[in-house]
Protein backbone atom coordinates (compact mmCIF):
# COMPACT_ATOMS: atom_id res chain seq x y z
CA UNK A 1 0.00 0.00 0.00
CA UNK A 2 1.04 3.01 -0.67
CA UNK A 3 0.86 5.51 1.95
CA UNK A 4 0.68 9.02 1.31
CA UNK A 5 2.80 11.94 2.73
CA UNK A 6 1.21 14.60 4.03
CA UNK A 7 2.34 18.31 3.34
CA UNK A 8 5.37 19.64 4.46
CA UNK A 9 3.75 22.31 6.77
CA UNK A 10 1.88 19.73 8.24
CA UNK A 11 4.87 17.25 8.46
CA UNK A 12 6.54 20.31 10.23
CA UNK A 13 4.15 20.86 13.04
CA UNK A 14 3.60 17.74 13.41
CA UNK A 15 6.82 17.29 14.37
CA UNK A 16 7.32 20.69 16.43
CA UNK A 17 4.96 18.91 18.69
CA UNK A 18 6.22 15.71 19.31
CA UNK A 19 9.25 17.45 20.12
CA UNK A 20 7.51 20.03 22.50
CA UNK A 21 6.42 16.56 24.23
CA UNK A 22 9.48 15.35 24.23
CA UNK A 23 11.17 18.51 25.52
CA UNK A 24 13.02 17.24 29.18
CA UNK A 25 12.45 21.00 30.56
CA UNK A 26 8.73 20.74 29.83
CA UNK A 27 8.66 17.01 31.64
CA UNK A 28 7.66 16.27 35.34
CA UNK A 29 9.98 13.32 36.00
CA UNK A 30 7.40 11.51 38.04
CA UNK A 31 3.97 12.63 36.01
CA UNK A 32 5.01 13.54 32.17
CA UNK A 33 4.38 16.90 30.92
CA UNK A 34 3.35 19.84 32.64
CA UNK A 35 1.28 22.89 32.14
CA UNK A 36 3.73 25.22 32.58
CA UNK A 37 7.28 25.16 31.49
CA UNK A 38 8.54 27.14 34.98
CA UNK A 39 7.00 24.96 37.51
CA UNK A 40 8.79 21.68 38.63
CA UNK A 41 7.34 21.12 41.89
CA UNK A 42 5.81 18.25 42.78
CA UNK A 43 3.62 18.36 45.96
CA UNK A 44 4.15 14.56 47.29
CA UNK A 45 7.55 14.41 46.07
CA UNK A 46 10.89 14.22 47.92
CA UNK A 47 12.75 17.82 47.92
CA UNK A 48 16.06 19.01 49.21
CA UNK A 49 15.76 19.87 52.29
CA UNK A 50 18.48 22.98 51.67
CA UNK A 51 16.03 23.90 48.76
CA UNK A 52 13.32 23.37 51.24
CA UNK A 53 14.81 25.58 53.74
CA UNK A 54 16.36 28.54 51.42
CA UNK A 55 13.17 28.14 49.73
CA UNK A 56 11.03 28.80 53.48
CA UNK A 57 13.66 31.70 54.34
CA UNK A 58 12.97 33.32 50.91
CA UNK A 59 9.14 33.74 51.12
CA UNK A 60 9.21 34.50 54.98
CA UNK A 61 11.89 37.27 53.95
CA UNK A 62 9.23 38.14 50.95
CA UNK A 63 6.50 38.23 53.33
CA UNK A 64 8.51 40.36 56.07
CA UNK A 65 9.06 42.45 52.60
CA UNK A 66 5.70 42.99 51.88
CA UNK A 67 4.26 43.36 55.32
CA UNK A 68 6.96 46.47 55.81
CA UNK A 69 5.99 47.93 52.20
CA UNK A 70 2.50 47.82 53.35
CA UNK A 71 2.70 49.06 57.14
CA UNK A 72 4.84 51.59 55.53
CA UNK A 73 1.63 53.75 54.20
CA UNK A 74 -0.22 52.38 57.35
CA UNK A 75 2.19 54.17 59.32
CA UNK A 76 2.27 57.63 57.10
CA UNK A 77 -1.72 57.49 57.54
CA UNK A 78 -1.08 57.41 61.03
CA UNK A 79 1.09 60.51 61.36
CA UNK A 80 -0.68 62.28 59.34
CA UNK A 81 -3.98 61.43 61.64
CA UNK A 82 -1.69 62.63 64.74
CA UNK A 83 -0.90 65.63 62.60
CA UNK A 84 -4.40 66.56 62.12
CA UNK A 85 -5.73 65.84 65.34
CA UNK A 86 -2.92 67.93 66.84
CA UNK A 87 -4.12 70.70 63.91
CA UNK A 88 -8.02 70.30 64.97
CA UNK A 89 -7.19 70.99 68.84
CA UNK A 90 -4.94 74.07 67.77
CA UNK A 91 -7.42 75.38 65.80
CA UNK A 92 -9.77 74.77 68.63
CA UNK A 93 -7.50 77.02 71.09
CA UNK A 94 -7.33 79.78 68.34
CA UNK A 95 -11.06 79.44 67.85
CA UNK A 96 -11.32 79.78 71.39
CA UNK A 97 -8.94 83.05 71.71
CA UNK A 98 -10.56 84.45 68.88
CA UNK A 99 -14.42 84.17 70.82
CA UNK A 100 -12.60 85.61 73.89
CA UNK A 101 -11.22 88.74 72.06
CA UNK A 102 -14.33 89.45 70.20
CA UNK A 103 -16.37 89.39 73.61
CA UNK A 104 -13.66 91.53 75.39
CA UNK A 105 -13.60 93.90 72.34
CA UNK A 106 -17.90 94.25 72.73
CA UNK A 107 -17.30 94.74 75.98
CA UNK A 108 -14.50 97.47 75.23
CA UNK A 109 -16.93 98.99 72.84
CA UNK A 110 -19.86 98.96 75.32
CA UNK A 111 -18.11 100.95 77.97
CA UNK A 112 -16.63 103.18 75.25
CA UNK A 113 -19.62 104.16 74.31
CA UNK A 114 -20.97 104.44 77.95
CA UNK A 115 -18.24 106.54 78.43
CA UNK A 116 -18.40 108.38 75.48
CA UNK A 117 -20.79 111.28 77.09
CA UNK A 118 -18.54 111.68 80.35
CA UNK A 119 -15.25 112.46 78.24
CA UNK A 120 -17.50 114.42 76.61
CA UNK A 121 -18.59 116.51 79.98
CA UNK A 122 -14.70 116.35 80.99
CA UNK A 123 -13.53 117.71 77.79
CA UNK A 124 -16.21 120.44 78.24
CA UNK A 125 -14.80 120.82 82.34
CA UNK A 126 -11.20 121.34 80.90
CA UNK A 127 -12.43 124.13 78.35
CA UNK A 128 -14.03 125.93 80.85
CA UNK A 129 -11.03 125.23 83.39
CA UNK A 130 -8.61 126.69 80.74
CA UNK A 131 -11.41 129.78 80.55
CA UNK A 132 -11.01 130.40 84.14
CA UNK A 133 -7.39 129.40 84.21
CA UNK A 134 -7.18 132.71 81.81
CA UNK A 135 -9.34 134.96 83.25
CA UNK A 136 -7.05 134.57 86.77
CA UNK A 137 -4.19 135.05 85.04
CA UNK A 138 -5.97 138.58 83.81
CA UNK A 139 -7.11 139.03 87.16
CA UNK A 140 -4.39 138.59 88.66
CA UNK A 141 -2.63 140.92 86.70
CA UNK A 142 -5.59 143.31 86.54
CA UNK A 143 -4.58 143.36 91.10
CA UNK A 144 -0.93 143.40 90.50
CA UNK A 145 -1.32 146.73 88.19
CA UNK A 146 -4.14 148.22 90.70
CA UNK A 147 -1.84 147.34 93.55
CA UNK A 148 1.02 149.56 92.05
CA UNK A 149 -1.38 152.53 90.97
CA UNK A 150 -2.53 152.54 94.85
CA UNK A 151 1.41 152.22 95.80
CA UNK A 152 1.73 154.96 93.93
CA UNK A 153 -0.88 157.26 94.75
CA UNK A 154 0.01 156.36 98.44
CA UNK A 155 3.20 157.30 97.74
CA UNK A 156 2.24 160.71 96.26
CA UNK A 157 -0.14 161.19 98.98
CA UNK A 158 3.06 160.55 101.47
CA UNK A 159 5.35 163.11 99.44
CA UNK A 160 2.85 165.59 99.98
CA UNK A 161 1.84 165.04 103.65
CA UNK A 162 5.59 165.35 104.64
CA UNK A 163 5.96 168.70 102.65
CA UNK A 164 3.24 170.27 104.37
Amino acid sequence: MDTEKPSTSAAAAASAQVMQDQNPLLDSPLHGPTLSSSSSFEALARHDPNLSRLATQMFQKTEEYITHELNAPLEDYRLLEEMNKATIAKYKDMRQIAENLNASTSDLSLKFQQLAPLMQQIDEISDTVDKLEAAAYKLDAYSIALENRVKCVLQRKAGTHVTQ
